[in-house]
């Protein structure tokens, strides 16, 4: 079986394992305490957060473990909000942040607070010029990670935290995909990060609070790592995220090279190798091992079930998962492409041959989706002058963009083909399919049931 999921979680390194059983002899015992196995354990503790902090380039002082990186995040982004509270209560986020950013920034919004969504370019790229459009005099904070988990896009956070730091506002960098390939560059205030995406042991975050940064910790008081996180240390999967952590720096720079290479194969071959299909994320500016594209007339959930009969872990953004009823947040912003997406992420060591092999397999995987799928016939086809009704209501994705375009070619060129949906997914889809195709996406219109999609067709 090859795993290609590593931006979901990577697979716990040697090191890590090593570090983690050895540690679970040492470093049981309370780290507070004085005697002894007390003392035995601080030492541990101690040394996990100095190698924790050279990685990241802060001050001991100014990490804390946390117990994952979801909780690094929604403490780090509460606490700096409470921290300048007197400023205001206004937050920027982008418009592809984690769940755990945007789901903060709704309970700002919930309890009275506003936030400004920052957009960003097909790519998933953000406009420093954006953020700094942004800012404004009750600006508390603002967020930007430091590479996206779905499309492998780095930000230009450096750009971001030199705007930011000219309008006197702090901000707090999730670095949960990029932290094990290196340290986040600019002047960044707060910084996130969680050891499952780089090879270490689950249950364990990062959340770095500079020296200078108003921060107030929420919920009761405790006095365990500065206040930032309750509860006893987990220390031997503390040790083991910090050994692991620092064994992936160094095997960092030869390992880019080479995973680079490798999803540069996959995104320059699969084109090539399936008909209609879109790679989505920048093609520069993005992490070592992801590359993700969408292809046209697939349903995501099959597709994936389809991988996995040939051995394959992938993951999807698609809204054809049994997991969600709309698209990926991440593809919607970009405005690409969201039906049939895959989205390979390489963990450390993936074999070259199973990148092969998975070219070899992945054409054949989406003819059969396809196939099974049928290319249905529109369900309802009501022809007006040079207008072509679709009538897909209660279908779900990809059948509204199958249905149009076995129709587009019945109209004449200027005609308009009006697609009846009432699948979220369509106000994606439909956009994409035209862009793709060469047609013209006119827009949308309220129907009596769903949305009414307008297509031109030009070719």
């Amino acid at each position: 079986m090859a795993y290609f999921d590593a931006a979901s979680a990577a697979p716990l390194h040697p090191v890590a394992r090593q570090a983690l059983l050895a540690s679970l002899d040492e470093g049981w015992a309370d780290p507070a305490r004085l005697y002894r196995e007390g003392r035995r354990a601080r030492v541990l503790l101690d040394a996990a957060r100095e190698a924790a902090a050279e990685a990241v380039g802060c001050r001991p002082d100014e990490l804390a473990f946390t117990s994952s990186g979801t909780r690094a995040v929604h403490t780090g982004i509460a606490g700096a909000l409470a921290g300048r509270r007197r400023v205001g209560r206004h937050l920027i986020v982008s418009a592809v942040e984690h769940s755990s950013v945007l789901h903060s920034a709704e309970l700002l919004e919930a309890e009275g607070g506003t936030v400004t969504q920052v957009g960003v370019d097909r790519a998933g790229l953000v406009d420093p010029a954006a953020y700094g459009e942004a800012l404004r005099a009750d600006t508390a904070l603002a967020c930007l990670q430091s590479a996206n988990h779905e499309v492998g896009t780095e930000q230009p956070v450096a750009a971001v935290a030199e705007r930011c730091r000219e309008a006197g506002v702090p901000l707090l960098v999730d670095a949960a995909q990029s932290l094990g390939w290196g340290p986040v560059d600019g002047d960044w205030s707060l910084l996130t990060a969680s050891a499952h995406k780089w090879g270490g042991p689950s249950g364990v975050g990062l959340l770095v609070v500079r020296k200078g940064v108003r921060f107030a910790p929420q919920g009761p008081a405790d006095e365990r790592e500065s206040g930032r996180a309750t509860g006893f240390e987990n220390i031997p999967a503390i040790v083991a995220a910090a050994a692991s952590l620092r064994a992936v720096r160094a095997e960092a720079a030869a390992e880019a090279g080479r995973l680079r290479e490798l999803t540069e194969r996959i995104r320059a071959r699969v084109p090539r190798l399936v008909p209609d299909v879109e790679v989505v994320g920048d093609p520069v500016r993005r992490l070592p091992g992801v590359v993700t594209f969408s292809c046209l007339y697939v349903d995501g959930e099959a597709l994936l079930h389809e991988l996995d009969r040939e051995g394959f872990s992938v993951s999807s953004g698609s809204s054809c998962t049994s997991s969600t009823l709309t698209p990926s947040h991440v593809l919607r912003a970009m405005g690409v492409l969201s039906e049939g997406n895959v989205r390979v992420s390489l963990p450390a060591g993936a074999a070259e041959e199973d990148v092969e092999r998975f070219l070899e397999v992945l054409p054949g995987a989406v003819a059969a989706v396809r196939e099974k799928l049928g290319a249905p016939v529109a369900s309802e086809v009501v022809r007006e002058e040079k207008v072509l009704v679709v009538d897909s209501l209660g279908k779900r994705c990809p059948i509204p963009v199958i249905e149009l375009a076995k129709v587009i070619g019945d109209v004449p060129v200027g005609g308009l083909v009006r697609v009846l949906a009432d699948d979220e997914a369509a106000r994606l889809d439909i956009p994409a399919w035209c862009e793709m195709r060469g047609q013209e996406y006119v827009g949308e219109e309220p129907a009596d049931r769903g949305t009414a999609y307008l297509v031109r067709r030009v070719v």
